[in-house]
């Protein structure tokens, strides 16, 4: 990695030394002007965030949006969505169709404008939509754009439009009408362009679905449908529809797990132009899950919605608990205490909604924070006053978490990483650190057991490798208290060497290799240990996984040798074509484990980066992620099993 960084940082010398000897002039004719949606093509990644299966992904949402900002506004109530043959997405809605007339501005039709002027849409004025998604009026222009082809039909007022744009958003013909209907609506066609979609244009179901499902939860009235049609022998569909709102996602969420009551607790309220409605429900797990959404947008980074919220619920909390005496006079729960188990959606509906952060997922909407503490604040308080047993079962639950609190917080202290003049001494002695101090080229491995560490150490490239050791398996952090978690020895070795602490104290910045690589056996055992690793990465440090510092490194299967000739098969097909290739006079050796390696077998497979396989994690949607991890590492087997039988054909098991 850092020998990459070097080769671009001398380019870039070199190019700046010749700039010192060309006499350049900077005048009118330098300015380049990009018309129309070249821009977009030139820099999709500004537009879109990259040209990745993100990035691709990401123009479905953009025409779902339009369709789900039609039913915000009382004119729709599905959305249906197609993958068509060849990876063509199709979108329809059956609300009031985008107008046909002609712009006065631009001298074309309203739809031909939408698809291809930038910031031109219903979205500004505040007349066609109150509350509204997506790019705010970019969306359907830059899908337009970056299409190697799009059609725009338009069933209105009897009639069916028909428009055809190519080649990046450039018009076929002008709108014409096709034929006659009884229906209203618009259905979007397009084929994402391959020039600017490099890496795929391959749609992913399962992202679609997840979306789709996620929108139908939030938006009680809309029934959202997703086909798969590119395989005629394995077509899939799934339907979603849910009267309860945002109750059932609560519901989903707590699927497979102990809660305290049956109940889910729901209010909402209208204040100021601004709707919020929140659904929550307590379990008797140690991990909280709280998700917010302003406009069916997912705010990562929380917000003035979030942070009212949890005012609101704490203050609630500690009153009913002082008023009951269940509480101390000088006893105070904090919002840590009262998060513990906790479920919560939150989802307001903003006119005018502010972002904030690099990725525009924190509202910054100040007066969003007393809007949502007084009605949460005001119904949660009559809630409990109504349901006598809920209240104090949560007040209850809050009081023992902070007792388990307060032990964690010794714990932890144990933890921190001591000042830099305690230098090395302050690291973990199983820890066989590298000799570099250059973060972005260091890389630390954690290793099943003593006898692949040792393997490992002696192998490794000592300048940037370093080897942490794991007796065992760690703790299911999933199941445990954050006291015992601290407590644990392997954990605190590992938050040591990393460096960049833990929780809502991680500083990436501070992380002390840039590669974190988890290298297991490949079996069983091996991915039950990399899964308790994966757990404990999520929830403690879920900074480091998002900044893609975390890999499983893929150690092989065979080693099959001929002579002087030697090849390693790390799946069953590559072995296939093993035998293929060496025909017979052949020995294989089949890895039980990584110990089963020596010091150059292992750098040779695993560890050299001019040879070896590592995955990159990364987690698309924190969500779904958090429903994996509670059904893989949680109490309840039949989701497990159901999970297991589903995925089985995706996992060889080494039996």
């Amino acid at each position: 990695m850092s020998e990459h960084k070097n080769e671009e940082f001398l380019k870039f010398e070199e190019m700046e030394n010749e700039a010192t000897f060309v006499d350049h002039s900077y005048t009118a004719d330098d300015i380049q002007v990009l018309e129309g949606l070249e821009a977009v093509r030139l820099r999709p990644g500004m537009y879109i965030g990259s040209t990745s299966s993100r990035g691709l992904h990401h123009l479905v949402w953009e025409i779902v949006d339009n369709g789900i900002d039609e039913a915000l506004a009382g004119f729709a109530n599905q959305i249906d969505v197609v993958i068509e043959a060849g990876n063509v997405i199709a979108v329809r809605d059956n609300g009031r169709g985008m107008p046909v007339g002609i712009h006065e501005k631009t001298g074309i039709s309203a739809v031909e404008t939408i698809m291809t002027v930038l910031h031109a849409g219903g979205k500004f004025g505040g007349g066609a939509y109150k509350v509204s998604g997506g790019l705010h009026g970019v969306g359907a222009s830059v899908v337009n754009a970056l299409s190697e082809w799009m059609e725009v039909t338009v069933f209105q007022d009897g009639k069916v439009y028909f428009i055809r744009f190519e080649d990046g958003g450039h018009t076929v013909e002008p709108l014409k009408v096709i034929g006659e209907t009884t229906q209203t609506g618009s259905l979007v066609r397009f084929k994402a362009d391959p020039r600017i979609f490099k890496e795929t244009t391959e749609y992913d179901y399962d992202i679609l679905n997840t979306r789709l499902r996620q929108l139908a939860f939030l938006n009680r009235d809309i029934r959202l449908t997703l086909k798969d049609e590119r395989d005629p022998e394995e077509a899939r569909q799934s339907d979603y529809h849910y009267e309860g709102g945002i109750i059932e996602y609560v519901e989903y969420l707590n699927k497979g797990k102990q809660t305290i009551s049956d109940r889910v607790i729901y209010v909402d309220g209208l204040q100021d132009n601004i709707f919020a409605e929140v659904a929550l429900q307590y379990n008797e797990g140690y991990q909280s899950n709280i998700y917010s959404f302003c406009n069916n947008i997912n705010t990562h980074e929380g917000g003035f919605h979030e942070d009212g919220f949890r005012l609101a619920l704490t203050r609630v909390i500690n009153k009913y608990g002082k008023d009951n005496n269940l509480l101390k006079k000088d006893e105070t729960l904090s919002q840590d205490d009262v998060k513990e188990g906790l479920v919560a959606i939150i989802s307001i509906k903003h006119p005018d909604p502010q972002y904030e952060g690099q990725t525009k997922t924190k509202l910054g909407n100040s007066e969003v924070r007393k809007i949502v503490s007084n009605i949460v604040g005001e119904k949660m308080q009559r809630f409990f006053l109504e349901n006598p047993t809920i209240a104090k079962s949560i007040v209850e639950k809050a009081m023992v978490a902070s007792k388990a609190r307060i032990a964690a917080k010794k714990a932890r202290e144990l933890t921190r990483r001591k000042s830099a003049l305690d230098g090395i001494s302050s690291l973990p002695g199983k820890l066989t650190d590298c000799s570099s101090k250059d973060a972005s080229e260091c890389e630390i491995y954690i290793v099943e057991g003593n006898s692949a560490g040792g393997s490992a150490k002696q192998g490794r490239d000592a300048k940037t490798q370093a080897i942490l050791p794991l007796r065992g398996k760690i703790l299911n952090v999933q199941k445990a208290r954050p006291n015992r978690i601290f407590e644990n020895a392997e954990i605190r070795s590992m938050i040591t060497a990393f460096g960049c602490g833990i929780q809502d104290e991680v500083d990436v910045s501070k992380l002390r290799y840039h590669k974190i690589v988890i290298m297991t056996d490949a079996d069983v055992d091996g991915s039950h240990i990399c899964t308790l690793m994966l757990t404990f990465l999520y929830r403690f440090m879920k900074p480091v996984i998002d900044g893609g510092y975390v890999y499983i490194a893929q150690p092989p299967l065979y080693k099959v040798q001929k002579g002087k000739k030697i090849a390693y098969a790390y799946k069953e097909q590559e072995m296939d074509t093993l035998r293929a290739e060496f025909k017979e006079g052949y020995k294989v050796q089949r890895y039980k484990g990584l110990g089963e390696m020596d010091a150059e077998q292992l750098w040779e497979t695993t560890m050299d980066p001019k040879h070896r396989i590592l995955k990159r994690v990364t987690v698309e949607d924190a969500m779904e992620a958090d429903a994996v991890f509670d059904m893989l590492m949680g109490e309840d087997v039949e989701p497990r099993r159901d999970f297991i039988q589903t995925n089985a054909t995706y996992a060889t098991l080494d039996y």
